[in-house]
């Protein structure tokens, strides 16, 4: 397979790799095939479907390494599904009785597009596998190479997504702002959303790095600065189940003694029980294109904010979220090495014409290889019963309780 051209889109939330990646890619192709022309698709597939494109010149070629020092995704992202084709004709990009997926493959063909990078999450590469099996159904002769990225880093089979690292480092350093509120009354329960769906890594992965920089800080409790009163004094991830009067029980003793708790929580935890709680009141709970509920209606920081607060006499509960701070950041040293390699490797596997997602794969040993398409899912849980997350459970004194349903609260 001869390689002339080359296609680049990143899809659906932002992540602290979508820039980096962009750069990265680039610059592999630079440096491994540099005859081999790249175009970017503005906002993801909606770009794609609309033909909104744009060349890579030799300038920005020259001056890829700028796109490491930023967050976001300059190209742009939207949340497209090719395969919900209300959705699409709804949205106006496509025509009623058109296939999103013919859509797409012409407009590749029309670009003369050999080989398309995808740069997303689950959806993102899933929607792919639906483009590359469509692709190779229909004997287009083009190769479709993803990078997974989500800062849940919840891809099976991929050990570490890219941007996850990141994501959990900028959320430490959120709350380390955000936990003084404390001072501010009397009685304070702060909760602290974490991004997470269905799996609770980042949460847990932003614990640990925040009680990191703990350990950096020095104190003078004489004065009422205490390492007590910024802990973590609880973690809540969709893995878990928990009895909800045992734990306030606990919390309740700490907000009696140091006069403030710290919850960090994942966006997913707990969803279920609160779509329940609110079909039963006869709310309708909003979905996005791929079928999710969409996590802004559903609110768990406020839910678990409103239950606790009651049964540890909370004065005043703080609800914040630090998903937006976090995905929008620059890669760090150690996501931008990992980036690195993928890029390097998707570039290589472009010019063999090897599709696939690109990650250390979990059932291969972590080798880094284009994973086929098919073996691609999302939700891959956090393993709460992994020693780091255990030892950082002991060391918040939290257990991990005894599996008892929650739908008393």
């Amino acid at each position: 397979m001869t390689v002339k051209r080359v296609g680049i889109l990143t899809a659906g939330g932002l992540a602290p790799c979508l820039s980096s990646a962009i750069g990265a890619l680039i610059e592999s192709y630079t440096a491994q095939a540099p005859e081999v022309e790249i175009i970017c698709y503005r906002s993801g597939y909606k770009g794609l479907l609309l033909g909104d494109s744009f060349l890579v010149t030799p300038a920005v070629r020259q001056k890829a390494k700028v796109l490491h020092q930023h967050g976001g995704s300059p190209i742009g992202n939207s949340r497209v599904k090719l395969t919900n084709v209300d959705d699409c004709v709804e949205r106006g990009l496509v025509k009623k009785g058109q296939d999103p997926l013919e859509v797409a493959a012409e407009q590749l063909r029309t670009d003369r597009v050999d080989v398309l990078h995808t740069i997303g999450g689950d959806d993102t590469n899933t929607t792919a596998a639906d483009l590359a099996a469509f692709l190779a159904k229909n004997d287009y002769a083009l190769t479709v190479v993803g990078l997974p990225k989500t800062i849940d880093n919840d891809v099976i089979p991929i050990r570490q997504s890219l941007g996850a690292w990141t994501a959990a480092e900028q959320g430490a350093r959120f709350f380390e702002n955000v936990v003084a509120e404390h001072n501010a009354n009397p009685r304070m329960l702060i909760v602290h959303e974490v991004m997470g769906r269905n799996c609770g890594w980042l949460t847990a992965a932003t614990a640990e790095k925040y009680r990191d920089r703990l350990n950096a800080l020095d104190f003078l409790p004489e004065t009422g600065l205490s390492r007590d009163r910024k802990e973590v004094h609880g973690i809540f991830v969709p893995e878990m189940h928990f009895d909800l009067e045992r734990e306030a029980s606990r919390l309740r003793t700490i907000m009696d003694e140091i006069d403030c708790v710290n919850l960090f929580i994942s966006e997913g935890a707990g969803v279920d029980t609160i779509v329940q709680e609110m079909e039963s009141r006869g709310e309708d709970v909003p979905r996005d294109a791929f079928g999710h509920y969409k996590l802004d209606a559903v609110n768990p920081g406020k839910w678990f904010g409103e239950q606790f607060a009651k049964m540890i006499g909370a004065e005043k509960t703080l609800i914040q979220k630090s998903g937006y701070y976090s995905r929008a950041a620059r890669a760090n040293d150690q996501d931008i090495e990992l980036i690195g390699r993928c890029a390097s490797k998707a570039v290589e596997c472009a010019l063999k014409g090897e599709g696939g997602v690109i990650g250390e794969d979990q059932d291969r040993g972590d080798e880094l290889r284009a994973i086929e398409f098919e073996r691609i899912k999302g939700g891959k849980p956090f393993n709460i019963d992994c020693a780091w997350f255990g030892e950082l459970l002991g060391a918040i004194n939290q257990p991990k309780g005894a599996v008892v349903e929650t739908q008393h609260a």
